[in-house]
């Protein structure tokens, strides 16, 4: 639908068509719709002029609608009703805090903790759907822009003023391998010590921060890396011995407490990430989407939450 081009009619112009069908006469249709009879009379010929064909004819003292009438009046009695039933719903949600909030992450281990996360908000917020769009995943901001999510969880910087941005955790990123690698030996893995390495990231690599960050500027290039789109595969490649990752801590913490994995930081310093809920300025200011955000930072992962509060 092309909705640049304007319309003829507006909705009053239908509550006329259908007063003055339901009435039967403007007099009587003119008292529902609190007008005087010329002011209705006027109104009516500017509609039938706009659309070039006469709505009504006058059959003794009845009006009748003509086979253009009926057709306006078809579709006016569908939009009125349907205007009136939306407005229904949007006044019950501003009453009952009910709504819709879409909601992605930039990271695919955040949907391992999330689902723990709604059912403590859904317990507060009854009437508010929550859809979780694993599509938007790669292009949170974009598609935040484009009006298809609400939320978004990303660590990247946002820089766009038309979005409020709210800090919500940190966390560590660390290289994990197998117990046999010669990284368990190290006490933390220097960006030269990827050299030759087959890397295993989450897609796209691109956006890798471990990898355009901290080893590509440092030269120190892995011998390979691959995507590899779920955790559960990364991991399992790595115990395999079929590369190493660098992934959030706590999303590897009890493979690596069980003794699967190894798990050590990336530098002397480490590697952390920051946090943060994006969303329209507007829905910012909604109720129901600042508590989810609190809800974010009070319950993110055991380890994040560890490091925001230190």
């Amino acid at each position: 639908m092309n909705y640049a081009h304007a319309m003829d009619l507006e909705v009053r112009h239908l509550r006329l068509v259908a007063a003055v069908a339901d009435a039967g006469s403007l007099t009587r249709a003119g008292d529902h719709l609190h007008l005087t009879q010329s002011a209705l009379s006027h109104q009516l010929r500017d509609i039938e002029s706009r659309l070039a064909a006469a709505l009504f004819l006058r059959v003794g003292k009845r009006l009748v609608l003509t086979p253009a009438g009926e057709r306006l009046l078809a579709s006016a009695r569908d939009v009125l009703d349907r205007l009136e039933r939306a407005e229904q719903d949007i006044r019950e949600m501003g009453r009952d805090r009910a709504g819709l909030l879409r909601l992605t992450t930039e990271c695919y281990t955040c949907y391992h903790w999330l689902p723990a996360l709604l059912t403590r908000y859904r317990r507060r917020f009854p009437r508010v759907e929550v859809r979780i769009d694993v599509d938007a995943t790669r292009r949170p901001i974009e598609m935040l822009l484009a009006g298809r999510i609400d939320v978004a969880l990303v660590s990247s910087p946002v820089r766009d003023r038309r979005l409020a941005v709210m800090r919500v955790f940190d966390d560590e990123l660390v290289v994990i391998a197998a117990p046999t690698h010669r990284f368990a030996q190290r006490t933390h893995v220097n960006p030269v010590d990827m050299r030759g390495e087959t890397l295993l990231l989450y897609p796209p690599k691109e956006e890798s921060l471990a990898l355009n960050e901290v080893l590509l500027p440092a030269g120190a290039a892995p011998g390979h890396v691959q995507e590899v789109t779920l955790t559960e595969a990364i991991t399992e490649m790595v115990k395999a011995g079929l590369g190493v990752s660098v992934i959030a801590h706590w999303a590897v913490q009890p493979l690596v407490a069980s003794g699967a994995l190894i798990a050590r930081p990336l530098t002397a310093r480490g590697l952390r990430r920051h946090w943060s809920a994006a969303m329209p300025k507007d829905l910012a200011k909604v109720d129901f989407v600042r508590e989810f955000v609190a809800l974010l930072g009070r319950n993110a992962p055991a380890e994040a939450a560890h490091l925001r509060r230190a």
